[in-house]
């Protein structure tokens, strides 16, 4: 067996402490013996989620060797609040102990530089690999199965039961709803994500009429479907076809159409797998993968999806069963213009104005609200900036603030309530006299919101139930408060930098060539000002760029994808791979700065 680079793994610090481990405190020593994968997370983050997908089947094949390590590093100052932390292990089901790591220590101790990366330790407390991004569990498998033969071998394998204890399960007829529709009757159909389901409450937003779904996650049709974290809800219009409203299956990346007379569920686009670069972005519905659609809206005449896997914005037409990109170039930032060329970041809520003509979008990565206009096809912000900034801030909507808000409703008055996610808020923007205001406070993850009788219900996802409110005359008043991400801003000079993307293909493997370069990268700038030189796509992983001088403070914004394929001239159709990460990278330019940034995609540096 080829030797392999070790590194003495650092200790595992969280001020938060540990969960998932029936209150044990744990340290690195505790895994010794054990094949260990840590996983830097943090909730918000759609590639986060995918990551704990992609590891499910690792985690439960290999349970007697592997033990994987959640730590949870937070982007938003509401993921540093221990409470959501706990929240969040259990609305996305991870079934290993978690580090809460609210102040980066551990993140810092392996160098971390995005969420998220996997970083996998030998039975001898060793990094012997490290993967940014999505896409790495076949390789990671492989790695396993070579440390598992190795240290067998060695006599430093332990075999047995990790440490991971089961919480105490959430009680309640929901569990996390994502957002939630009015029915024709007066009912609420409300998304229980937690549950994998429907649930259909009467007017009083409390009382179970029917749950549509057994619980249990899956992707089956019929009159007794399943689910998989089901979020975004879409009544359409009577008569436009032979189902009545069109559910955002997430994590079954599909949309599902719903016949409320019997419950009977089709999928209507998607195939159950996840979208990847290179996969096609329209065609017959059934059979174009999407990438964990978020929310869905009528408008123009097609059901508008809130693809938040992609940080895009595409459409499906029910008269020709096709779907395709509507908008966004899968670029996550925020960036305004021509739907072809804008940038969103996780877009994650949608609602059309009573005139039809704007999509209002909550574009939660960038703090943001924007807008789609109908009639010129462009994008524009209301309120928001960009990736790391964010806050809790009223007034004008140039320097409002909102954090991470996943969901959207347009009022009576034609202004826009958000439900402001992470600030535990219900605001409001006035596109008349462009100010922003909070209409409620002390709610628990508003996700959603929908009108009924001049009141408001919104979602509180956290606390797991519809709340009704009298929408106030008076906004209420809250004291501003300004936030950027705490991970700290890497230092370069300015003029050359040498950017270096990492990639080794795994074991047995080698880089695809058969069609052309296997390798792409693309890197941009937040302000542009920033690069001089050195933006644009290219297949090399490697690029000079050259820094302004004048600038003093931005983000580097580098997309990477290899694809790897199995070498072995007997296998006549290799199995091929695809591994890709997006970096937003802040950086902070001083004359004494780095000259090199490198970035693993998959390897050591």
């Amino acid at each position: 067996m080829a030797s392999r680079a070790r590194v003495r793994a650092p200790e595992l610090v969280g001020a938060g402490g540990w969960l998932n481990t029936g209150g044990k405190e744990l340290a690195l020593a505790d895994f010794r013996g054990k094949i260990t994968i840590l996983d830097f997370w943090t909730f918000c983050c759609i590639n986060c989620l995918h990551v704990l997908d992609e590891l499910r089947e690792l985690e439960e094949k290999h349970r007697d060797t592997v033990v994987i390590v959640g730590v949870h590093s937070p982007k938003f100052v509401h993921e540093a609040d221990h409470r959501a932390v706990v929240d969040a292990v259990d609305r996305y089901e991870v079934h290993h102990p978690v580090l809460d790591d609210p102040a980066l220590a551990t993140w810092k101790q392996y160098a971390v530089r995005a969420w998220p990366t996997l970083v996998v330790i030998d039975p001898e407390g060793y990094v012997v690999a490290q993967h940014a991004g999505e896409g790495h569990a076949h390789a990671i498998a492989r790695l396993v199965e070579e440390l598992e033969a190795e240290h067998a071998a060695k006599g430093t394998l332990r075999r047995g039961d990790g440490p991971y204890v089961a919480p105490e399960p959430t009680a309640g007829d929901l569990k996390f709803p994502g957002k939630a529709v009015r029915l024709p009757n007066g009912h609420f159909l409300v998304a229980d994500s937690g549950h994998h389901s429907l649930v259909e409450l009467e007017a009083d937003g409390e009382t179970v009429v029917r749950r549509i779904g057994d619980g249990v996650r899956g992707l089956v049709d019929g009159t007794a479907p399943r689910f998989s974290e089901p979020q975004g809800l879409a009544l359409l219009p009577e008569g436009t076809v032979d189902y009545d409203v069109v559910v955002a299956d997430t994590v079954n990346h599909a949309l599902r159409g719903v016949r409320l007379a019997d419950g009977k569920v089709t999928t209507l686009a998607g195939t159950g797998r996840q979208w990847w670069q290179g996969s096609a972005t329209e065609g017959p519905a059934r059979e174009v993968d999407l990438s964990s659609p978020w929310d869905v809206a009528w408008f123009d005449g097609r059901v508008w999806i809130a693809m938040a896997g992609v940080h895009q914005l595409w459409a499906y037409d029910p008269a020709t069963g096709t779907v395709g990109v509507a908008a966004g170039t899968t670029n996550e930032g925020l960036v305004d213009g021509p739907v072809a060329e804008a940038w969103f970041a996780q877009p994650s809520g949608l609602a059309v104005s009573a005139d039809g003509e704007r999509l209002w979008v909550a574009d939660s990565e960038t703090s943001a609200l924007r807008w789609v206009s109908r009639g010129t096809g462009t994008v524009h912000s209301a309120v928001g900036t960009g990736l790391f900034d964010f806050g809790h801030r009223d007034g004008a909507a140039g320097q409002a603030l909102l954090q991470h808000p996943l969901g959207v409703t347009v009022l009576p008055d034609g202004s826009v309530a958000v439900s402001d996610t992470y600030n535990h808020a219900l605001r409001r923007y006035d596109p008349a006299s462009g100010e922003v205001s909070t209409l409620a406070t002390d709610l628990r993850e508003p996700s959603g919101a929908v009108l009924a009788d001049g009141d408001i219900v919104v979602v509180e996802s956290a606390r797991h139930r519809l709340t009704r409110l009298r929408l106030p005359e008076e906004a209420v008043r809250v004291d501003a408060v300004a936030h950027r991400t705490q991970r700290a801003a890497t230092e370069v000079a300015p003029g050359a930098l040498r950017l270096d993307v990492v990639f080794q293909a795994p074991t047995g493997q080698k880089l695809d060539e058969r069609y052309g370069p296997s390798t792409r990268l693309l890197v941009s700038a937040t302000p542009p000002e920033l690069l001089v030189s050195g933006a644009g796509a290219d297949s090399a992983l490697s690029r000079e760029l050259v820094l302004s001088d004048t600038v003093t403070e931005g983000v580097l914004h580098v997309s990477a994808m290899a694809a790897s394929c199995d070498d072995d001239p007997a296998i006549e159709y290799p199995a091929c791979h695809v591994h890709q990460q997006d970096w937003g990278v802040p950086v902070k330019l001083t004359a004494d700065g780095a000259r090199r940034l490198p970035l693993v995609l998959a390897g050591l540096e």
